[in-house]
């Protein structure tokens, strides 16, 4: 069985809320599965970084690394930026990744994008608002 990597990027925020919600979301992940080796990193302002990140996983013993945005749509940052510091060229899903001597595939999943569980997560956090208010 592959072992494979994922490392969740954040944009990062001088609040702290962001920094707390992407490393949240990667220990959700972490319990839900132990399909993944999974690390979280930012963009900017918050550490770790995600070049820190993926120096991390150069120590790790994967067969393949994924890299999540956790982010809503698409722009400028998961379009271009996070690709570049992967070294992956703009619109380009599929690179390398060194590690331990050898050379792994690299996959660049997309961002959550509109999703039947966004609007159910949207739905329960209304219900929520509004029983709030009784």
């Amino acid at each position: 069985m592959s072992k494979k990597g994922m490392l969740l990027v954040g944009h990062g925020s001088k609040l702290p809320h962001n920094k707390a919600l992407i490393e949240t979301t990667a220990e959700h992940i972490r319990e839900k599965s132990d399909e993944f080796i999974v690390k979280s990193g930012f963009m900017s302002i918050n550490e770790p970084r995600v070049e820190e990140k993926l120096e991390e996983f150069r120590k790790e013993d994967i067969d393949v690394l994924v890299v999540v945005p956790l982010f809503l749509a698409k722009g400028i940052h998961t379009n271009r930026d996070i690709p570049a510091i992967l070294g992956l060229g703009e619109g380009e899903r599929r690179g390398t990744f060194q590690l331990n001597g050898k050379t792994v595939p690299l996959v660049y999943a997309d961002p959550i994008g509109s999703d039947p569980l966004l609007a159910e997560l949207m739905l329960k956090n209304a219900r929520k608002a509004f029983d709030e208010l009784l």
